[in-house]
């Protein structure tokens, strides 16, 4: 094995296929058909006889490379994926060359420290209480706690578990009772349906709560939300609340939901996989006002964080209550010991855990917060300047004013016709976009994650939709 051949090869393609991005050399996208890009790529040898170094390592991610989408391109709009930072991608090598396992602190006690310090600096940025320097000192309850895991559908679905687990504490010894139930507005994250179906809730469980023509929680109607929940006798097992919504980016009136939540004694999560990272900004931060109030907030850093996938945070106003949400038992792991760090293995689902913290370190450790928190209002700004420019053409219109770098627009009276005109984007490789659906009508959507586009692309989309109107 040469190590220093094959990593250099690497770093040189890689070098290559950013240049080749930023300078739109090459299409967004491409979409081969599966057998024809297997067939491509020509996996069979190689797992036949091995060989993949030098020469044929080289041609191999030459082949790769070329097949991958292309996420630094200024054309690349359409998913919440970051454009990551080079240096959270070395911490991703990093860790993949060690490969310590440090959800138990004596397996990773470089990365478990990390995390740990990481952690921290997201509760304080939430506004709560940071974990003690030394792990089981402070006044219990007195603050936060939480846990990297591999990414938001997973951090919903730990935070979720520590929530039924607060209002049904037998629930592994006795099993789910049958009269749990979530509030949440009907287009949260997937992830959210999902774990109540994981979790044994079923279905009817979810209990949708009002929202305006943007999709944001109304708060006077949270009350006649939990009547209905309580009419068919179930009781809440937590309200959702969406910092910022995936298909339009707004974000729901965190004070007024706390108190609604305070006062009916209901957990709050906030699910701010997206938009949490308006804290770092002193110009955004108002729109999570009241996050401090919270029971617990989810934030992944793979999205407006600039890092390699996957890193999110599970974080909690009380430290007892994650720390709590798990009680199974394994010999050869939990076992009395001399501990000088911490386990944090209680806290999650998993039990191998990449080291996640080091991917968001090392980007802040080459970014800045200052660096970070203006890489995320330019691309807000950017949004609202698009906004600004589709409103003002007679033949496009958007349904709601962004909050954040997500916008929804429409050409003409279009409809389904965003649909197969996105397809055809991609055919031809000008555009990678996404679409949604708001009040029974089909978007476009931009979502603007590449710090290198611009109105110009913003411009010359608006120009291809229009020349495909004219049959270009």
């Amino acid at each position: 094995m040469d190590f220093k051949q094959d990593a250099g090869i690497l770093v040189c393609l890689l070098e290559q296929y950013l240049e080749e991005s930023r300078e739109k050399r090459k299409p967004v996208l491409e979409l081969p058909k599966l057998a024809e890009l297997i067939a491509r790529l020509d996996l069979e040898p190689f797992v036949t006889n091995g060989g993949l170094t030098g020469a044929a390592l080289q041609a191999f991610l030459h082949r790769y490379l070329g097949a991958t989408t292309r996420l630094h391109h200024p054309a690349y709009f359409a998913h919440q994926v970051a454009v990551p930072h080079y240096a959270g991608s070395l911490a991703a090598m990093v860790d993949g060359f060690t490969n310590n396992p440090m959800a138990i602190y004596e397996m990773g006690p470089a990365a478990a420290a990390i995390e740990y310090f990481i952690i921290n600096w997201m509760l304080k940025k939430a506004g709560w209480a940071p974990m003690p320097q030394v792990p089981g000192e402070g006044i219990p309850g007195g603050h936060g706690g939480g846990v990297l895991t591999h990414g938001g559908s997973l951090a919903n679905l730990t935070e979720l578990i520590a929530a039924r687990t607060r209002v049904a504490p037998d629930v592994w010894e006795t099993g789910v009772p049958g009269d749990l139930a979530i509030l949440a507005p009907a287009q949260s994250h997937y992830s959210i349906a999902r774990a109540a179906g994981i979790l044994g809730l079923g279905k009817r469980a979810f209990y949708p709560l009002e929202v305006d023509e943007g999709g944001v929680v109304k708060p006077d109607r949270l009350t006649a939300a939990l009547q209905r929940l309580s009419a068919d006798g179930r009781r809440p097992m937590a309200l959702v609340a969406n910092c910022c919504s995936t298909a339009v980016g707004r974000y729901d009136p965190l004070r007024e939901i706390a108190a609604f939540c305070r006062e009916h004694g209901i957990w709050l999560h906030v699910d701010g996989a997206h938009g949490a990272s308006a804290l770092l900004s002193p110009r955004r931060r108002a729109l999570l006002a009241g996050i401090e109030l919270a029971d617990s907030l989810i934030w992944d850093a793979h999205k407006m964080l600039r890092t390699a996938p996957l890193c999110a945070a599970v974080l909690v106003r009380d430290h007892r209550n994650l720390e709590g949400a798990f009680h199974q038992e394994a010999s050869y792991l939990f076992h009395a010991k001399r501990q000088p760090g911490v386990d944090l293995i209680h806290r999650t689902v998993e039990c191998t855990k990449a080291a996640l913290g080091l991917r968001l370190f090392m980007v802040l450790g080459a970014m800045g917060e200052r660096g970070l928190a203006g890489y995320m209002d330019r691309q807000s700004d950017l949004a609202q300047e698009a906004y600004c420019f589709f409103e003002s053409q007679p033949d496009f219109s958007c349904p709601a004013e962004p909050q954040s770098n997500i916008l929804c627009f429409a050409y003409r009276d279009w409809n389904e016709e965003h649909l197969r005109m996105r397809d055809q984007m991609i055919t031809d490789g000008t555009f990678y976009l996404s679409t949604t659906q708001l009040n029974g009508r089909w978007y476009l959507r931009l979502v603007f994650m590449n710090p290198l586009s611009g109105m110009k692309e913003v411009e010359a989309l608006a120009d291809r939709l229009r020349k495909s109107e004219r049959g270009g």
